[in-house]
């Protein structure tokens, strides 16, 4: 044996280097989450440099973990906070402890679920948490869902199922129904499932971006009439653009009447269904015939867990299984699913447990407090910016998402407000476009955001739009 390979760090340590190394690492993190709210929101600086420099194949012999760990301290030090209090762009996900120790735990036993028969009691932890998700949208028992790997995975489940359900395996003049506000992962899944791009409809919006119910009817009916085949439409219950929620009830009767499956996009605001505001907003919902998750947004959790629930899970099953003889020993689902059917993955982990443990720790209630404080803080941030006489806000947040621009400036004017705010490093914002005009965008979803970071936040702003007089 060479001197080099004897140096090797073993695939399985000592009890010692386990310790040494999960201490090392556990008090980082404890650290981080100590001081994330102080840490500026786009990180260290010179973080082009630092990937550059960090690029590099892996050694041929290992080295010690104290310099690997601090080599990829670095690398997490040079990002942005995501979980900063002051990180209001994109649909942000926080990132709790407790489900970073679900995750841990989950990697460390490794435990198969995609066939149930080999860890039933991990499955059906796991199924608690998809079945209180349902619960939420009052699905019957006949209902399935599957956890994923975030919201673009549940969302193309999600089109394949409503593809194999309504259309089978003649997809010709097939047609499908969205607005421009739906989150672009949709029709990437429809290309994906093997639609053409003209089989996307896009229908008008109102005044504040919800689809318009009654050109949607009138699209179908017309597509309809000259031959083509409609199967699905895909309302947003909180577009990443504005938080829009789109008018559900009169979706899914529309849907019911010309026998279109009814998919509802909620992987931002859907579990704001736990408080009586969201539940309000969100009316309608339950009628769809699948909605998409993200728990790592509304439930302010790591990235990389998604959820779809099918109001039918026979329809879930028959779009995604497919038999194989080496899997012949371990036979047929009964009390409990074999996540393999009903997902485009075989092989996958225990994902379930990033969700449950922090539930069970945490409790049900501390997440819908949480929502409900954001949705208040959202009600603050629109009024305090609507009596700045320099900014416009066209439109009301119907969830926790409040756009606006420099009023009477151009999309010049406007990028530059944004560099000005995102200067001062306490807050980081993101743009879009609506209406074709840049428009800023603050999202409140973070769980450690809370009274002091927006009212700070509403300062900067402020102060960074009266730089222009």
């Amino acid at each position: 044996m060479s001197e080099g390979r004897s140096a090797r760090l073993p695939f399985d340590p000592s009890p010692a280097a386990m310790r040494e190394m999960a201490a090392a690492v556990s008090e980082y993190l404890i650290q981080r989450t100590a001081s994330i709210a102080s840490r500026p929101v786009d990180g260290e600086g010179g973080q082009r440099e630092v990937a550059r420099r960090l690029r590099a194949a892996p050694p041929e012999e290992g080295r010690d973990f104290a310099a690997v760990f601090a080599e990829l301290g670095e690398a997490i030090e040079h990002s942005y906070e995501f979980g900063s209090p002051g990180y209001l762009a994109y649909i942000p996900g926080g990132g709790f402890f407790t489900s970073a120790l679900g995750d841990f735990l989950a990697q460390g036993v490794n435990k198969y679920v995609g066939v149930s028969a080999l860890a039933p009691a991990m499955v059906q932890i796991e199924e608690n948490v998809l079945r209180w998700m349902q619960s939420l949208f009052d699905f019957p028992a006949t209902a399935r869902g599957i956890l994923t790997t975030g919201g673009s995975m549940a969302n193309f489940s999600a089109v394949a199922t409503a593809r194999n359900d309504r259309l089978g395996e003649d997809l010709r003049e097939a047609t499908y129904y969205v607005t421009d506000q739906v989150h672009a992962c949709v029709r990437k899944s429809a290309r994906l499932v093997g639609l053409e791009r003209r089989a996307a409809r896009v229908v008008l919006t109102d005044a504040d971006w919800r689809m318009d119910a009654s050109a949607l009817r009138e699209m179908v009916r017309a597509d309809r009439a000259a031959g083509r085949r409609p199967f699905l439409v895909v309302g947003s219950a909180g577009t990443t653009n504005t938080g829009a929620i789109d008018p559900l009830p009169e979706i899914a009767a529309i849907a019911a009447e010309e026998g279109l499956w009814f998919h509802a996009d909620a992987a931002y605001g859907g579990f704001f269904q736990l408080t009586a505001r969201g539940r309000q907003r969100l009316a309608g919902i339950e009628r769809a015939d699948s909605i998409t998750l993200d728990p790592h947004k509304g439930m302010f959790l790591p990235y990389g867990i998604g959820a779809l629930l099918v109001r039918d899970g026979q329809a879930l099953r028959a779009a995604h299984h497919e038999a194989a003889a080496y899997l012949q020993d371990l036979g047929e689902a009964e009390e409990l699913p074999h996540y393999n059917e009903y997902s485009p993955e075989l092989s996958r982990d225990a994902r379930g447990l990033r969700v449950w443990l922090p539930l069970a720790l945490h409790g049900v209630a501390a997440f819908r407090e949480a929502l409900d404080e954001k949705l208040d803080l959202t009600a603050w941030l629109d009024q305090e910016l609507a009596r700045d006489p320099r900014l416009e806000l066209p439109w009301r947040p119907q969830l926790t998402v409040v756009p606006f621009r420099r009023r009477g400036g151009d999309d010049a004017a406007n990028q530059c407000l944004l560099d000005r705010i995102n200067a001062v490093r306490r807050i980081f914002l993101s743009s879009t476009l609506l209406a074709g005009r840049f428009t800023l965008r603050a999202c409140i979803v973070v769980h450690r955001t809370h009274r002091d970071r927006v009212e700070e936040a509403a300062r900067i702003i402020r102060t960074a739009a009266a730089a222009d007089g």
